[in-house]
């Protein structure tokens, strides 16, 4: 029997209308991921059932676009290190950005949608390396592809928060970073973006928004929406989930970020654990996926111009 969490009512409705699951063939689907796995030479991947099942929702149970998704999940962990590599919640650098509360997880909206709040100006890009920024990020879908169940069946809607960002960040956030970044989200993880929303974006700031445009799908750029005020903002995302900061009822930054940071250690011998599973391309059956495969030439991006 598939050692899967049951799912509530709610969701597990949604799971059949939206994304085809029938309970009945849930066992066989992950036992076909499994066997397709075992026959893979150049993959060393996980195979509990729970975390597979995160790829057949993310796929709407298309068996082939699974198997696609679990190659992209390790091939891209493979080829950044920096994000993906000797991740211990612990270390110093991962606990000062949880403290900082870059990147929290908030309640669900009104369609059952997770929430999700980025505040790029939340840390200081002299003092903390951006590359350990995404990394603790990563960390944390990590933890929520394999026990939010409303992120994986009703998928989520990102908050961009751009407030007191400067020229540094922008400087730090090369071309090449955000399209490294964006193919994670894209296509190494099992999640269905359904929004995006900016908030205080100064003009200034508009190359970034617009270099991270570039990079997204044409579905995910049709979502997008840049608020010039929290009211209109109000009418998207439930005020009532947010921090307190935002005018929310959600606690504070600090007390969100206090949680995830233990949720995060509850969770480090599995960060350590999933630190063996890898693509190895030298195994890798054809030709090998090289950088420039996963993320085009470095040199072809042309740097920001922020004034």
């Amino acid at each position: 029997m598939a050692k899967v969490r049951p799912l509530p009512p709610a969701l597990a409705e949604a799971a059949k209308r939206e994304l085809f699951e029938v309970p009945e063939r849930l066992e066989a689907d992950l036992q076909h991921l499994k066997d397709w796995l075992a026959k893979q030479p150049h993959l060393k991947a996980r195979t509990d059932d729970q975390f597979l099942v995160a790829f057949l929702r993310g796929s709407k149970f298309s068996l082939e676009r699974a198997k696609e998704k679990l190659d992209a999940y390790y091939t891209l962990r493979s080829a950044l290190p920096d994000f993906f590599k000797n991740r211990d919640p612990t270390c110093p650098k991962i606990r000062k950005i949880m403290e900082l509360g870059v990147f929290l997880p908030l309640g669900v909206d009104g369609e059952g949608r997770r929430v999700i709040l980025f505040r790029g100006g939340a840390y200081d890009p002299n003092e903390v390396d951006i590359n350990d920024v995404f990394k603790a990020n990563m960390m944390m879908v990590d933890v929520m592809v394999m026990e939010d169940d409303a992120l994986i069946v009703k998928g989520q809607v990102g908050i961009m928060d751009m407030s007191n960002m400067t020229v540094a960040h922008a400087t730090h956030m090369t071309p090449s970073l955000a399209k490294k970044s964006m193919t994670v989200f894209q296509e190494g993880y099992p999640l269905r973006p359904k929004a995006m929303h900016y908030l205080h974006m100064k003009s200034i700031f508009e190359s970034i928004f617009n270099l991270f445009k570039t990079f997204m799908k044409e579905k995910l750029r049709n979502r997008v929406h840049v608020h010039s005020d929290l009211n209109t903002f109000y009418q998207s995302v439930p005020k009532e989930i947010l921090p307190k900061e935002y005018g929310g009822n959600a606690g504070t930054i600090k007390e969100i970020s206090e949680e995830w940071q233990k949720k995060l250690e509850a969770w480090r011998q599995y960060f350590a654990e999933d630190d063996q599973f890898c693509a190895v391309e030298s195994k890798r059956p054809g030709r090998p996926k090289t950088h420039q495969d996963l993320f085009g030439l470095e040199g072809s991006f042309r740097p920001l111009a922020v004034d």
